[in-house]
């Protein structure tokens, strides 16, 4: 029996040819993915494509979009042994870490991939990253697919899904997870990283959560920001959860009016978690002077977590409508292995 894979066409880069009557690029229909990659014939697997209709730039991206494709792998899961979703570079990463918290007991393998380059063009990378992500996709060892968890598969490398963020605008490598190591490494072979891809448990059937809460904020920390800023941010009407993007390892300033103005909020019932703004490392509250005062009065340690996976997980976990201290629990632990601890 043929290995089946569903290639899921959102939108985004990947699925652009030149049309030859004006030159301006068009998406090409998946109906005919081998017509544009033949390349695809030498796997012997069963491909089928859907695309969404229209197609979605992934600029325009919304959770929405993220409950669509959930909808469309939960009504395929028991069709496919695997699922490859194309889908523009710049919210990748949003999309990857929400589809991570939304799909529940995973065995099968879900592989994000897009390009820099449209697939019609004569330099792509679209073409290689479409190839291996199918291949990647149907990879199984003793019945059990090899990676059973949502990843983004860019240029040469495997990340967890929730651990990536888009850290190039312009070269191949347009993705990077800087606190997790690599899933696999693709060459002549591709060279997985057993020892740090999610084990599966096999106690519960898959399972989608589609409910999800927008009603958040991220408050980005910078030298001079002022009070009338803070509070018209954490003052937003139906407000439920702020990011504070700080400095280091989670430090802010000190300045009374601000500590102040984050308590008044947390005394309202808002949750505020603490993400640092460098790319690599982890918030570690109460080790400078400067974070000790938001460990006081409650502000929650988002650890090595991305901005991205706290955006999406706090949409999550607020759309499963848990009290203010049972999400508080969850964000300081890890539930599909975003962060470690």
């Amino acid at each position: 029996m043929k290995t089946s894979i569903l290639i899921i066409y959102t939108g985004g880069t990947i699925g652009m040819v030149k049309d030859p009557k004006n030159g301006s690029l068009k998406p090409f229909d998946f109906d005919h993915i081998l017509k544009q990659v033949p390349e695809l014939n030498g796997f012997g697997f069963d491909l089928t494509s859907v695309a969404f209709e229209p197609l979605i730039d992934s600029s325009n991206l919304n959770p929405e979009v993220w409950v669509k494709i959930a909808n469309m792998i939960k009504e395929n899961y028991e069709k496919f042994d695997g699922f490859v979703v194309l889908h523009g570079t710049d919210t990748m990463s949003y999309s990857a870490s929400a589809l991570s918290f939304m799909l529940d007991n995973l065995e099968k393998p879900v592989v994000l991939t897009g390009s820099q380059l449209p697939i019609g063009m004569l330099r792509t990378d679209g073409k290689e990253n479409l190839i291996t992500a199918i291949e990647i996709a149907a990879d199984y060892k003793d019945g059990k697919a090899i990676v059973p968890e949502v990843c983004v598969l860019f240029e040469n490398k495997l990340f967890r899904g929730n651990r990536t963020t888009k850290h190039n605008a312009e070269y191949f490598n347009a993705f990077y997870s800087y606190n997790y190591p690599d899933l696999a490494k693709v060459g002549i072979n591709i060279h997985y990283n057993h020892a740090v891809i999610q084990k599966v448990s096999t106690e519960n059937e898959f399972a989608i959560a589609t409910d999800l809460d927008t009603n958040i904020a991220i408050l980005k920390i910078f030298p001079g920001i002022n009070k009338k800023t803070v509070d018209a941010i954490l003052n937003i009407e139906g407000l439920r959860a702020v990011v504070i993007e700080t400095y280091g390892a989670g430090n802010a300033p000190t300045d009374e009016w601000f500590v102040a103005s984050l308590k008044d909020a947390i005394d309202k019932g808002i949750i505020v978690y603490n993400v640092t703004q460098c790319p690599a490392g982890s918030v570690d509250m109460g080790l400078y002077e400067t974070s000790v005062e938001l460990l006081k009065i409650g502000v929650v340690s988002g650890h090595d977590i991305t901005t991205e996976a706290a955006i999406t997980k706090l949409m999550f976990l607020l759309g499963q409508q848990l009290d203010s201290d049972k999400i508080k629990f969850f964000l300081n632990k890890s539930i599909k292995g975003e962060l470690c601890q």
